[in-house]
């Protein structure tokens, strides 16, 4: 659930509950068909881009690691003249495969299971440009107390062997690794930082019961102070349409009933992660934890596996466009 990890208004909108818009029964809607028409076919076809492939080292240096494990290389002092590197099984195996070969990709586990063991580092403010806002929040839970900060980590778990079995490089900016945060705004340096082709922020909503279904919150055009997102806001609203096409088509989870007027899309301008970005960023809001319907999906593994699932086909068509 987006505070600034991040809210949506302060109310949550929970008084957008009369807006008529999608629900489950009406998923193969126009609106649901056009955004998985999008994400699939429609704005894009086939890639025009080749695949960017990482060079491999030269000399006797130690090949790059794959999923997180060292390669055997073995170098001899004089190969024979049949004998290369660039021909060595195991340098071979070193060099990343796939259609994202070459593309990095961050995913924000949003909040962290440890943020509400520290509420004066979580509250302290930060600018985001805009304004100043918390640092981090501990986020939202079902009912029966399953917290958005273990789900986010679940299904960011889930996310990154499906993108580095398509050769991608994978980051997290957060894996229950620290005793809090990170903050929105080194969240959103993480993934600067990395140079990321794509950024994803996984969250679950906090709305009320009845209000039901997923929205990506794309980032507005903001410049202030520290932000200006006029570069990635086309690029985002891309990425962003083809993740919850994907989304749709992976979950059957119908868009939000309560926020983007049925569209799956929320644009947003006072979030610290998506105004201080400078590549292309999205927050998925993969249901409300707080409706009984959604947080029975939430709470499933099974369902987790396609929510990743389809933010792993939105990513990576998205970065095969």
């Amino acid at each position: 659930m987006p505070y600034d990890s991040e809210s949506p208004t302060p109310a949550r909108r929970r008084l957008r509950g009369n807006l008529v818009i999608a629900t489950a029964a009406l998923v193969p809607t126009a609106l649901a068909g056009w955004l998985v028409w999008q994400a699939m076919d429609g704005s894009g076809g086939q890639d025009d881009k080749p695949p960017r492939v990482l060079p491999l080292p030269s000399g006797p240096s130690v090949a790059p690691s794959v999923n997180g494990r060292q390669p055997t290389v073995t170098v001899t002092a004089t190969p024979s003249p049949d004998t290369s590197p660039a021909a060595s099984p195991s340098t071979q195996s070193a060099r990343p495969t796939g259609p994202l070969a070459g593309r990095v990709v961050v995913i924000d586990p949003g909040h962290n299971p440890s943020n509400f063991k520290h509420a004066a580092d979580i509250n302290h403010q930060v600018d985001i440009g805009t304004n100043k806002k918390e640092c981090d929040t501990t986020g939202t839970d079902t009912q029966g107390g399953y917290t958005e900060a273990a789900f986010t980590l679940d299904v960011s778990h889930r996310i990154r062997p499906l993108l580095e079995k398509l050769g991608a490089t994978v980051t997290y900016t957060q894996d229950n690794d620290r005793p809090f945060g990170p903050c929105v705004d080194e969240r959103a340096a993480i993934g600067n930082k990395a140079k990321a082709d794509a950024v994803v922020s996984v969250h679950a909503d906090g709305a009320a019961e009845g209000q039901h279904g997923f929205h990506v919150i794309l980032p507005a055009l903001v410049n202030a102070g520290k932000a200006n997102t006029a570069p990635i806001v086309g690029p985002s609203r891309e990425l962003g349409v083809r993740i919850a096409g994907k989304f749709v088509h992976a979950t059957g989870m119908p868009p939000s009933n309560y926020v983007g007027d049925g569209t799956g899309l929320d644009v947003r301008k006072d979030l610290g992660g998506l105004n201080l970005s400078t590549v292309p960023k999205v927050f998925i809001e993969c249901g409300n934890m707080r409706d009984s319907g959604d947080a029975a999906l939430l709470t499933s593994a099974d369902w987790r596996q396609k929510a990743a699932q389809g933010i792993t086909d939105g990513i990576s068509s998205f970065l095969q466009k």
